[in-house]
């Protein structure tokens, strides 16, 4: 055992075995930190909060209870504020451009700093079906160059299937399947929490179901879960009751727990169906299906405005195929007739915000753009889409009481599903908190606070995070009640939030009132495969 190691170890065990209310040793202790005073909410199922305190030695929490007769060389006074685990985003993608904050030059913006001022600790990426196969590799970067938050990833479907097949639309041959799920293998063996897909995005779209679950079996026996942007949230193809029963005939074929990414109703068509899928997931873990979700407390969703509106036999072959059949005269009557129907889907041109920096366009809705150009509006957005390759947009299409049914689900946590140009990069916890839970009162603060700590933790398999218990790693959030809340907004995205009085990350200081402290103490959280199986 290293020094260090060592240290932590005699420390600990001695901090532990005295930290007990009236022991006459106790004053004669020293922890790193000791956060004093907070109303206390540990994470778990049912925790009302009790005012006391927290003592923090190295990375671990050593003590959590009444008060705590400790000398520490610092003291954070949390006396009127709440105290929990650091928050967890269970659907993140900080790797986005333009900021890429995590392999961004700039150390300050390596903090992350849009997720630790709203007190998040760990970020779950390789969402989508985007997760890179080579998680060595990755987690080994992030270790070196340093990072402000854990994070944990997935190995995806996107990543695997390009690298194989490309971005046709064809199903694989015997072959090219067999290299698809040595990737998978590769990617869990390296620590991925999983397999993810994103069904509703090409090329990955074009998989039947049996190649996807082909994939999760892989997963499965190497001790993964399941997690997908389902095939069709809406209306688009086989609709989003349809695609709820393929995710869960997935997790049984596959006999993998299943993971909704930011479950959602998306647009008019299916409004009120929040209810239907809610039904089908219930039902599913009364037979004994594992099955969770995570969700983002926002109506307004981003993505790409290519998968907003093209067709996907349009994508097969990629960017410049797309491109290609923009140009086909052939094909301008049937792509505008489905181009406009997709529209019609996402409730309109002027539920379309387009995100690009630098255009014309930039900033403005669909509707807007196409009025100035006089012409159509998709005729305005085949125009952008051959301006730039990756358009971003925000679409306004969920309705508050869809949103407002899933989140009360005991089975689903938050995500922000974060990305640049969306408010919910910046304000995804702050604005639960502000609105869903003081303003509204969809939930209650204890559920706020498990939905997005320890229970999220549980799903992830997390290795001893999202609790404040002796012996875990030390993330800790200190925020005020009274101003935690958001910035953000859909005009203004990159505002950060306020109200976090502290937030540790692996027991270093990482904001403190509302200022981002230079530790980049976050660490890459590889998953354990169950012995034998990465032989």
């Amino acid at each position: 055992m290293n020094q260090g190691k060592m240290r932590w170890s005699v420390l600990a065990t001695t901090v532990l075995s005295v930290l007990a209310i009236g022991s006459p040793h106790a004053q004669t202790q020293t922890a790193d930190i000791l956060i004093r005073g907070g109303t206390i909410y540990d994470g778990s199922d049912g925790n009302k909060g009790f005012v006391g305190d927290i003592a923090v030695l190295g990375d671990r929490i050593v003590y959590v209870g009444p008060h705590a007769s400790v000398s520490a060389k610092k003291v954070i006074d949390a006396r009127g504020m709440i105290v929990s685990p650091g928050l967890i985003d269970g659907h993140a993608h900080p790797d986005f451009p333009p900021a890429d904050f995590l392999n961004n030059s700039d150390a300050a913006l390596r903090e992350i700093p849009a997720w630790v001022r709203q007190g998040v600790s760990t970020l779950v990426l390789g969402v989508d079906g985007m997760g890179t196969p080579d998680l060595k590799n990755a987690f080994a970067h992030e270790s070196q160059i340093g990072i402000g938050t854990n994070v944990a990833s997935y190995v995806g479907f996107g990543a695997v299937r390009e690298r194989v097949i490309g971005n046709d639309a064809r199903a694989p041959s015997a072959t090219e399947l067999a290299a698809e799920k040595q990737l998978v293998v590769k990617g869990m063996c390296e620590g991925a929490i999983g397999f993810s897909a994103g069904l509703f995005y090409a090329p990955q779209s074009f998989a039947k179901t049996d190649e996807v679950v082909a994939l999760a079996i892989e997963a499965a026996k190497r001790g993964g879960i399941y997690d997908t942007h389902q095939r069709d949230e809406s209306s688009y193809t086989i609709g989003l009751i349809n695609s709820t029963k393929e995710v869960l005939q997935i997790g049984r074929e596959a006999n993998i727990p299943v993971h909704f990414g930011h479950i959602k109703a998306l647009g008019s068509d299916v409004w009120g169906k929040s209810a239907d899928v809610i039904k089908l997931i219930e039902e599913a873990r009364a037979r004994g299906q594992n099955v969770t979700a995570d969700q983002y407390p926002w109506t307004a969703s981003s993505t790409g405005l290519d998968a907003a509106l093209v067709p996907r036999w349009v994508e097969d072959g990629g960017y410049p195929a797309m491109i290609k059949r923009f140009n086909d005269p052939n094909l301008t009557e049937r792509l505008h007739k489905e181009m406009t129907e997709n529209l019609r889907r996402r409730n309109g041109a002027h539920s379309i915000l387009l995100l690009n920096k630098g255009f014309p366009w930039t900033g403005k809705y669909l509707d807007e753009v196409a009025r100035n150009w006089k012409i159509d509006p998709v005729d305005a957005a085949i125009r952008i889409m051959r301006q730039s390759q990756m358009v971003l947009v925000i679409s306004f299409n969920m309705s508050q009481a869809d949103v407002d049914n899933f989140m009360k689900q005991p089975w689903t946590v938050t995500s922000s599903d974060g990305s640049p140009g969306h408010p919910r990069e910046y304000a995804t916890f702050p604005i639960k908190y502000a609105d869903y839970v003081k303003k509204r009162h969809v939930i209650d603060l204890g559920f706020f606070i498990r939905h997005s700590t320890g229970l999220a933790a549980d799903m992830y398999m997390l290795d001893r995070r999202g609790y404040l218990r002796n012996g875990y790693f030390a993330d800790v959030l200190v925020f005020d009640p009274n101003q935690y809340g958001p910035r953000a907004t859909y005009m203004n995205p990159s505002l950060p939030a306020v109200g976090v009085t502290a937030l540790l990350i692996n027991g270093k200081l990482a904001v403190d009132h509302d200022k981002v402290i230079p530790v980049l103490s976050g660490r890459p959280l590889p998953h354990k495969t169950p012995a034998g199986t990465c032989l």
